[in-house]
């Protein structure tokens, strides 16, 4: 059992920086691959970036390639990510999600333990 708290979320003007944080709890975080979802009012969860078990590979939708960094620190049961030039249209609730099979992971089923998700709102 993983449970998942993420923090780091609140309000940006446009071209600033966030950095989300997603804490773990358990003794095996270091073997699952991490993911984070958003979803935006009135529309689907969607993909934004996956990492492996240690970190090595990480993969990006094309809308935030360039802006935001996906991290882990498995010593510290956290992974991370650094959004930077954000947009109005980043605005949704951000997710982190842990998939047990340890390697990148883009659809929202491949994932087996979710967080509550944290608030980012990016004004114009």
């Amino acid at each position: 059992q993983v449970q998942l708290v993420e923090s780091g979320g609140g309000l940006v003007q446009a071209g600033g920086s966030l950095r989300l944080s997603c804490a773990a709890s358990g003794r095996t975080f270091s073997s699952y691959a991490m993911g984070w979802f958003r979803q935006a009012p009135g529309k689907e969860r969607e993909f934004v970036a996956t990492i492996n078990w240690n970190g090595g590979q990480t993969y990006y939708t094309n809308s935030v390639k360039g802006r935001f960094t996906i991290s882990r620190d498995n010593a510290k049961n956290t992974v991370y990510l650094q959004m930077n030039s954000l947009k109005p249209e980043d605005t949704a609730v951000y997710y982190c999600a842990a998939e047990s099979g340890g390697q990148l992971a883009f659809a929202s089923y491949e994932y087996d333990y979710w967080g509550q998700g944290t608030q980012v709102t990016v004004s114009s």
